[in-house]
């Protein structure tokens, strides 16, 4: 089940709210526990039990860190448990995720073994690891509390918003909320509203641009080299948009439905590709797991308070693992390194030479090569395309197959690039600022903004149901 799904709106958050709202405050916390667990089982429900099991020895090893320290002082030796903790939750990581990739290496170059296994990923596991690593870690370095009651744990790790796609929520975030939450009508207003334009960035444009891009840029190293060079160009930009517009929409959705019920979780994304640098973009992309890879990789190693040659070496762990977190495939690893290459020549070379406008285009053309290396887990796929990009081995500069798509889909375009900027939250923002002097604009915005959420559920609901009925196809050329 996914978000961007009738039968998650219309049935399952439909039943999830009303049964909240229904049952008092001393349930909602075991309400939301019971739906969340139906949630996760509905993808996968062995797998449920690796879940619940990372969830316990989380709980345990802080839980016997607590104890210790109560009992023998803040000198007490509990490092033990958090190896423990780590060793066990990235142990099942690395089995799950990357033994396979291992293998698969091993085997291309010594022929051992025989067959390598294929490992079914269990949903979420990338998510949910991390939270629960940054819950002990947190515990073992004295910023939280240990939570003594196991089930409320377990209803951290395993909330139905955030453990398949995210965010990374730290425990501290929502630590008080778990027990203290007061729900306010603007907070839930405010949670409808993410959730709604969250879906139509989903169901109308991401799915929308992911046509676009699979049309253009089939699979298969044959298909690929019957396009043409601008086919590629414009494939990539669909593709480019579809990936932010899908991680940002999964995100926001998640962060309304918190709203919706009292939690408030971090800002994810902020319109990443406005950056005027590669640094830049990565304060503005997937922000919870660059913030987790700082907090609890990059600055234990000695951030950059080492000599230059020491800092190097942490920013080279940090973006290897970054790549390896997307997936156990070679593309990920290079796209890792890719920005790491930037962000050393930023480092050193470029600083604050660029002008504004320059910088701008400058990390769009970066990150969009990014995207292509991304894109891409076949290494001839991959290699297709960039040349492809540039003219090598393309099947001339243009076609009436590209024409056609950029027509049937450049309404989709448009509102795509629309989406990627602040332009839509600055307009409101104005219209509101102006309207404290003047009570017709006032009241034009609070009515655009009260229709907002339902005007975008109908149309979301439309392009879910089938593209005959998307009202947006009806502008095509």
């Amino acid at each position: 089940m996914v978000f961007s799904s009738l039968l998650f709106v219309f049935l399952f958050l439909t039943a999830n709210l009303i049964v909240y709202f229904k049952c008092g405050e001393k349930n909602q916390n075991k309400v939301m526990l019971i739906f969340s667990l139906v949630f996760y089982a509905w993808g996968g429900p062995k797998y449920l039990v690796l879940l619940v099991g990372e969830t316990f020895v989380s709980w345990f090893t802080a839980k016997k860190m607590a104890e210790d320290r109560e009992q023998y002082g803040s000198d007490a030796p509990v490092k033990k448990y958090l190896v423990i903790e780590c060793v066990v939750l990235l142990g099942l990581l690395c089995i799950f995720k990357y033994l396979g990739f291992i293998l698969g290496n091993v085997h291309a170059l010594t022929g051992f073994p025989k067959s390598v296994p294929q490992i079914v990923l269990p949903i979420g596991i990338s998510f949910y690891t991390f939270q629960l690593i940054s819950y002990v870690v947190d515990v073992y370095w004295g910023k939280t509390k240990a939570q003594p009651v196991f089930w409320k744990l377990l209803l951290y790790s395993s909330l139905f918003h955030q453990c398949i796609a995210g965010p990374i929520v730290r425990y501290q975030t929502i630590a008080d909320e778990i027990d203290h939450r007061k729900i306010k009508m603007s907070d839930v207003y405010t949670g409808v509203r993410m959730f709604s334009l969250g879906l139509a960035k989903k169901a109308i444009l991401a799915n929308s641009c992911a046509a676009a891009a699979d049309s253009l840029l089939p699979a298969g190293v044959e298909n690929l080299k019957m396009q043409a060079t601008c086919g590629m160009w414009l494939g990539m930009i669909f593709y480019m948009l579809q990936i932010y517009l899908d991680f940002s929409a999964y995100s926001d959705m998640a962060i309304g439905m918190g709203r919706m019920i009292g939690f408030h979780y971090d800002k994810n994304f902020n319109y990443p590709y406005i950056a005027g640098s590669v640094q830049d973009f990565w304060r503005r992309w997937h922000i919870s797991l660059s913030t987790f890879f700082r907090d609890y990789v990059y600055i234990p190693l000695g951030g950059n308070r080492v000599s230059t040659g020491k800092w190097v070496r942490n920013m080279a762990v940090v973006w290897f693992l970054t790549g390896l977190w997307h997936g156990a495939s070679w593309n990920y690893i290079f796209w890792g390194l890719w920005y790491l290459f930037f962000l050393l020549l930023e480092k050193f070379v470029i600083k604050d030479k660029m002008p504004k406008a320059v910088g701008h285009v400058y990390t769009l053309m970066v990150v969009l090569f990014g995207w292509v290396i991304f894109k891409f887990e076949s290494l001839k796929e991959l290699g297709v395309v960039f040349g492809g990009m540039f003219g090598i081995g393309a099947n001339g500069f243009t076609s009436m197959n590209v024409h056609t798509v950029f027509l049937k889909y450049i309404f989709f375009l448009i509102f795509a690039i629309v989406a990627c900027t602040p332009l839509y939250n600055n307009v409101r923002k104005k219209l509101f600022d102006v309207g404290r002097e003047n009570d017709t604009v006032f009241m034009v915005a609070n009515v655009l903004d009260m229709i907002t959420p339902a005007l975008m559920l109908i149309l979301s609901t439309l392009a879910l149901v089938g593209a005959s009925y998307n009202p947006f196809l009806y502008f095509q050329f």
